[in-house]
């Protein structure tokens, strides 16, 4: 596809088939995902990648199973993949440490970045791994993890400094998938309702 089909048509997922994708696959976009822009070029994230069995303790700790046979989207919890996109901001501060950053004052400590670029750099990673992953017919769905990410981190052993951003289903979508989520039906924003010319 071209960069605008892939643009134009990337959906989120929430319905998957069981059917495993090669780990040469998910390192291909995870390579794709690291070209994105870095401040420093730190590159400061981490993808925790789950598989098997791993997948179903991520649900058994954010979406345990009182609450399941009320959940709208089942088949999202097929998704043979579920990556977790960790940002790491002390990776800046060793960064911009260095004789050719140390004169922005940015390696004094994470207080002292007015933005925090670990997160906009991460974003940046996911978007680009989501777009990746349409590109050769994944399915793929960004969400938060709002349950149970003391439990997970816990058990997957992630330091405390990193930032969780959310995580990340992937797998191949059904076809037979009919359920967008509430949010895809307002309309898209027109680049005149978007662009402020000379002043806001």
């Amino acid at each position: 596809m071209q960069f605008a089909d892939v643009v134009r048509s990337r959906r989120m997922t929430r319905a998957f088939s069981e059917q495993p994708v090669d780990q040469s696959v998910i390192s291909s976009l995870v390579d794709l995902a690291s070209r994105a822009p870095s401040a420093g070029k730190t590159q400061g994230w981490h993808l925790v990648v789950l598989q098997g069995n791993d997948v179903a303790k991520f649900w058994d700790d954010t979406l345990p199973a009182s609450r399941r046979e009320s959940f709208r989207f089942k088949k999202l919890l097929d998704a043979p993949i579920i990556a977790l996109p960790f940002a790491d901001p002390d990776a800046y501060v060793e960064r911009y440490s260095l004789p050719d950053k140390k004169q922005t004052g940015l390696g004094s400590g994470v207080d002292a970045w007015p933005t925090p670029y670990w997160t906009i750099d991460t974003s940046f990673a996911v978007m680009t791994l989501l777009h990746a992953a349409h590109d050769v017919g994944l399915g793929a769905l960004f969400f938060a993890v709002f349950n149970g990410e003391n439990e997970l981190r816990s058990r997957l052993e992630v330091p405390e400094h990193v930032q969780l951003l959310g995580a990340i289903a992937i797998g191949w979508p059904l076809a037979e998938e009919s359920s967008a989520g509430a949010s895809a039906q307002l309309p898209r924003k027109k680049p005149d309702e978007i662009i402020h010319h000379s002043k806001w």
